[in-house]
C-alpha cells in the first residue's frame, strides 16, 4: 500500500535523519492512524499546526506510506492463511518481471517476497478454504509459465500477526 499523493506521485524514500519528535509521531501513529491531529498534537506536546506539518513532511518524505483499515479476514470469509514457497526456472530480469506482474494482479495474494535460500519467493495468501486454495494454486500459480516447483505451508494458528515494528 502506497500513499500517493494528489499528483499521483510516490513518495521518494526516507532519506533525513529523525528527531525525538517526529519519533514519537511516528510511534503514535502507528499505534492508532485513525488519531485526529489535535489529539497526537496534545499526545507529542506540540501545537496542532506544527504537528500537522510534521505529518505532511513525514508523509512527503516517504517515512508515512499510507493509511488504512485491519480487516479481520475470518469474518469476511478468508479463513485459510497459507505461505507459498515459490522457485522459478530462472531469475533473469525479464522472468522476474513476467512473474511480479502475474502475482501483482492475484487478489489471494497478500503479500509477496523475494527470498534467499531454498526458494525465490514467499507469497502469503489469503482464501476462504482448502478447496478455494487448491483452485488457486493449481489454475492460478501454477498456470505462470515460469514457476517450477511451489511448497504450501498452511497456518494453523495465528500466533502474532501485527504491522508495527520497532524503529
Amino acid at each position: 500500500m502506497m500513499n500517493h499523493r494528489a499528483n499521483g506521485a510516490i513518495p521518494r524514500a526516507a532519506t533525513r535523519a529523525l528527531d525525538r519528535i517526529d519519533r514519537l509521531i511516528l510511534k503514535r501513529l502507528q499505534a492508532d492512524g485513525r488519531k485526529s491531529v489535535a489529539e497526537l498534537a496534545r499526545e507529542v506536546h506540540l501545537t496542532t499546526s506544527p504537528c500537522l506539518d510534521r505529518v505532511r513532511r513525514l508523509e512527503d518524505d516517504g517515512f508515512i506510506q499510507g493509511y488504512a483499515a485491519l480487516l479481520n479476514p475470518e469474518s469476511l470469509g478468508a479463513r485459510l492463511l497459507a505461505f507459498v514457497g515459490v522457485r522459478l526456472d530462472s531469475t533473469a530480469p525479464e522472468v522476474v518481471r513476467s512473474f511480479r506482474t502475474r502475482i501483482e494482479s492475484m487478489e489471494e495474494v497478500v503479500e509477496c517476497h523475494r527470498v534467499g535460500g531454498g526458494f525465490d519467493y514467499v507469497i502469503k495468501v489469503r482464501v476462504p478454504d482448502m478447496q478455494a486454495y487448491s483452485k488457486f494454486l493449481s489454475e492460478r500459480l501454477e498456470t505462470i509459465p515460469c514457476v517450477t516447483q511451489t511448497s504450501t505451508f498452511v497456518a494453523l494458528e495465528e500466533v502474532k500477526s501485527t504491522l508495527s515494528f520497532q524503529f
